[in-house]
């Protein structure tokens, strides 16, 4: 497993656990023992695992794991897993959050995980017209020097705003943001601003749910309602990117690489995206350890320049996806926004 060190002293795999669908409600058929796949995963070099306040259920799940974990194997193990969680404070709350609001959202992680001090903490806000964003941030900084937290992050920031965050003297270690070969927005501007201020990227959505596999390859365009809002949320911006034909030309190329490779499409699209400017690990989705061999290859698959010239190709006739990093998903009124929940840490505020 390839590892990267996103700060001085501060080591990931690069490819990334996702506690996404873990979170009680998925729609999907969970683990029977979720606690024993994250020490599968952690024990083949996987050791980083990301999750949120706001997934219920998984920063419970990842404290009962790490506690495993040291069991099992030692402090010095647990010691090389990391846990990125986030502070997402209720779009309902921000004109009213308190410094007492954020520091509740932290102790809260820090108890649910069973720790003194939060590796990382990526801290989103809903809706920049509420003020309050720069000022949280430093909230979190202050409980950084407290010792509550290693590291800071950001989700799905724009530009512009993470910029705002680090040159006002916040430490920002990464930048969680949607990128892959379907949604090239970060390429825009932030891939730049963040290797110019020290920020890593890791991205979620490389394999757009699960689209970016051969499920899908010389399936027609589903008419029906999908069956969760994941997919949903992904389907749109496979229409923004050029819609169902070239989406099944990309899923081509990508399967000829593949089958170069004696791999999978999903596998490809992911390794492709570690080789982008600043991006750092990926996100990915995983019920449970079936799938762990699979994001292993992530990490173990050597992309030739003739494998990204073939993929490019197609790249090259698609449509920039409108706005800069989630600017499509504020907008509640609008496609993206529309589908998006922003109330969902209501007991930790």
């Amino acid at each position: 497993m390839q590892r990267i060190e996103l700060a001085a002293g501060y080591e990931i795999s690069r490819v990334i656990r996702g506690g996404w669908q873990l979170s009680s409600g998925h729609s999907a058929a969970q683990s029977e023992d979720p606690v024993a796949d994250m020490v599968a995963f952690a024990d083949a070099g996987i050791t980083t695992f990301d999750c949120a306040d706001i997934y219920t259920g998984v920063e419970e799940l990842i404290g009962r794991f790490r506690k495993r974990y040291a069991d099992l194997r030692g402090a010095a193990a647990l010691a090389a897993v990391k846990v990125h969680t986030k502070c997402v404070p209720d779009l309902n709350l921000l004109p009213r959050l308190t410094r007492a609001n954020v520091a509740g959202i932290v102790d809260e992680s820090l108890r649910r995980l069973g720790q003194e001090r939060l590796d990382l903490v990526q801290f989103h806000w809903w809706d920049y017209a509420v003020p309050g964003w720069l000022e949280a941030a430093h909230w979190l900084d202050e409980l950084r020097r407290e010792g509550k937290i290693d590291r800071l992050g950001g989700t799905n920031f724009d530009t512009a705003h993470m910029l705002a965050i680090a040159e006002s003297g916040v430490p920002l270690t990464s930048m969680q943001v949607q990128y892959s070969l379907l949604d090239g927005r970060p390429a825009k501007e932030m891939t730049d601003a963040a290797a110019a201020h020290g920020v890593s990227l890791l991205c979620y959505g490389t394999v757009a749910g699960g689209f970016l596999s051969e499920r899908w390859l010389g399936v027609a365009e589903p008419a029906a309602q999908l069956e969760n809002r994941s997919l949903t949320k992904y389907k749109l911006i496979i229409d923004d990117f050029g819609g169902w034909a070239l989406f099944q030309a990309l899923l081509r190329a990508l399967d000829a690489v593949a089958r170069r490779h004696g791999s999978t499409v999903a596998t490809v699209a992911s390794a492709a995206m570690l080789r982008r400017p600043s991006v750092a690990g990926v996100i990915v989705g995983a019920r449970n350890r079936s799938h762990l061999s699979a994001n292993l290859a992530i990490s173990d698959l050597a992309l030739m320049a003739g494998d990204m010239a073939e993929i490019d190709a197609v790249l090259a006739k698609a449509n920039a996806i409108e706005g800069d990093v989630f600017d499509l998903e504020r907008d509640r009124e609008g496609r993206h926004g529309s589908i998006m929940k922003y109330n969902l840490n209501k007991g930790a505020a």
